[in-house]
């Protein structure tokens, strides 16, 4: 299938849309392994979900979730963890078993084990079924910066200043942005069966341009979704401002 491109017309319309993608992979099988992801991009998709579940439409008490990444050193109930984004967000809005939900260990003795740990954990779950991901404006997904070699799997990595500081508006000071993370890897991430990632606003036109027209390169780590078999973007009209579409609002590669 390779990489396809998806058109919305604003955020609440890509929300929608990557939230059907979500339906119809939990309709055709109850005990889903989703790879969720955290940040502004991502709510929507969350709150589009949670409503479905309160109509009754739809149950994820059998599914099982592996986060991309959590803030190293700090603990789950610190209000900025991404454990607690989750828990925000979704996973106490709707029936999951929160011995299902897995999100990395930011407090952890030892990192590195922590992070072959979870590894394996996605392993003996039977892999991800579904990845939902983000794109920085470097082209991280996940953690992964530019210059990630493609075939990492889980791993600690310390945060580049332009990430830190797209972060800092979610904490009181600058000082107190986390320096490191344990992301989900790359070959971790391309694993996956099917990946979904989502883009909103003009911020992230560059990003999904290069994405798009650009060549796979580490240093623009999004760019190996061009070598998955089922990836798709899903991309509102601002951040698709540099891309020309096709009438029917779909491209693929």
């Amino acid at each position: 299938m390779g990489m396809k491109l998806i058109a919305a017309a604003d955020y609440q319309d890509m929300s929608q849309k990557a939230a059907s993608i979500f339906l119809k992979q939990m309709e055709q099988k109850k005990q889903s392994v989703l790879g969720l992801a955290t940040g502004g991009t991502v709510k929507g998709v969350y709150s589009e979900l949670v409503d479905v579940f309160i109509e009754g439409e739809i149950s994820f008490a059998e599914a099982a979730s592996f986060n991309l990444d959590e803030y190293f050193g700090m603990k789950k109930e610190d209000p900025n963890s991404y454990f607690s984004y989750m828990q925000e967000q979704f996973f106490s809005k709707t029936d999951f078993a929160l011995e299902r939900n897995h999100i990395p260990d930011g407090t952890a003795a030892d990192p590195m084990e922590e992070c072959s740990r979870y590894d394996r954990l996605i392993e003996q779950a039977g892999g991800v079924d579904l990845q939902l991901l983000g794109i920085g404006e470097n082209g991280h997904i996940g953690f992964n910066e530019p210059g990630t070699p493609f075939e990492i799997g889980t791993h600690l990595v310390r945060l580049t200043e332009s990430t830190r500081q797209a972060n800092a508006r979610y904490f009181e000071t600058m000082a107190q942005v986390p320096k490191e993370a344990i992301t989900m890897g790359i070959g971790t991430i391309m694993k996956s069966r099917k990946i979904v990632l989502l883009a909103s606003g003009v911020k992230k036109a560059g990003a999904i341009e290069q994405l798009w027209y650009g060549e796979v390169t580490e240093d623009f780590p999004a760019s190996v979704l061009k070598q998955h078999p089922d990836a798709t973007i899903i991309a509102d009209k601002e951040a698709l401002s540099g891309i020309r579409m096709d009438g029917k609002g779909e491209l693929h590669q």
